[in-house]
C-alpha cells in the first residue's frame, strides 16, 4: 500500500506562490516541484478561502472552532453542576 505524501505548510506556500505570484502556470509549478498536476490547484483555492488560516495541518482549529468547543464544554459542565443541584433539593 502506497503512503501519502505529507508536505510542509512553507512547501505548500512557495507552490501557491509560482502560480499566485511569479505567473506559472499550475501544471508548470507542478512539473517544477515534482508533484501532482492537482496539487497546485487545490492548494491555491484553499489558501483562497480560509484568510490566512490555509495549511493549518491536522488538529489545528481555527479560532472560531477552538472557541466553539470551549464554550461546548462549559455548557456541558454547567448543566453538570445544574443537575447536581437539583439532585441535593
Amino acid at each position: 500500500m502506497a503512503m501519502r505524501k505529507k508536505y510542509s505548510k512553507e512547501f505548500k506556500l512557495d507552490a501557491v506562490s509560482l502560480v499566485t505570484d511569479q505567473g506559472y502556470t499550475r501544471t508548470e509549478a507542478a512539473r517544477s516541484l515534482d508533484i501532482n498536476a492537482n496539487m497546485p490547484g487545490r492548494w491555491v483555492k484553499e489558501r483562497q478561502a480560509d484568510d490566512g488560516q490555509a495549511f493549518r495541518g491536522n488538529g489545528k482549529l481555527t479560532p472560531e472552532l477552538e472557541e466553539i468547543r470551549n464554550l461546548r464544554g462549559q455548557v456541558k459542565r454547567l448543566q453538570m453542576e445544574k443537575d447536581i443541584l437539583k439532585k441535593a433539593t
